[in-house]
């Protein structure tokens, strides 16, 4: 479909809490300063279905049934995919070898359904988790490089950026607030954003 065809678009973002900003002040996550960023013709809708401290198999196992009634095949609707990941996976017993294979499956069924996905990887958490976290991030990256799906990398440009690691120390949670939602937010819109929508690069 090109871009002179869509009339709307319709983006489901799928993941943990992140997703829904939570722990930003401002109540807008990096979907939210995302989206007032994203501009073209048309209208473009994002519908952020949040699970906190969600791991791959639980995203795998629903969202399917909950994007599905919100992505429904129509004339002139460009529907795309964005998982976001979590670092549930890191503080749970499963091996980076299943994380692997739950993405693998959510990427090949939106494949089937034609929804063009596009995967955000999990961001840093403690100097404990890093390691492990750096390891899924990477495994994320080649799964959805094998099937040329675009990637955001979050955890190598933010795991020693001051301004992250500040923010989390500020808000003493796991959540970042408003410096650290604006940084994944940045992320996101110079990791091609514009490009996978289909929209003119300048726009960012």
């Amino acid at each position: 479909m090109s871009i002179t065809e869509v009339t709307e678009r319709r983006l489901c973002i799928v993941g943990d809490e992140l997703v829904a900003g939570a722990g930003d002040p401002k109540a807008l996550g990096w979907v939210g300063r995302v989206m007032s960023r994203t501009h073209g013709p048309g209208t473009t809708t994002a519908y952020v279905l949040a699970v906190p401290g969600e791991t791959t198999t639980g995203l795998s196992a629903r969202w399917e049934s909950e994007s599905g009634r919100r992505l429904t095949a129509a004339e002139h609707v460009d529907r795309r995919l964005v998982v976001a990941l979590g670092r549930g996976d890191a503080t749970s017993s499963l091996s980076v070898a299943r994380s692997r294979l739950n993405l693998a499956n959510i990427l090949d069924v939106a494949a089937e359904q034609q929804l063009s996905p596009l995967v955000v990887g999990p961001p840093p958490g403690t100097a404990e988790q890093n390691a492990q976290l750096t390891d899924l991030s990477h495994a994320f990256a080649d799964v959805a490089g094998r099937r040329r799906v675009p990637f955001v990398d979050l955890v190598t440009p933010l795991r020693d950026h001051e301004q992250w690691l500040g923010d989390l120390a500020q808000s003493g949670t796991p959540l970042p607030g408003q410096a650290g939602y604006g940084l994944i937010a940045w992320l996101v819109l110079h990791s091609g954003w514009h490009r996978w929508l289909g929209l003119p690069e300048d726009e960012a």
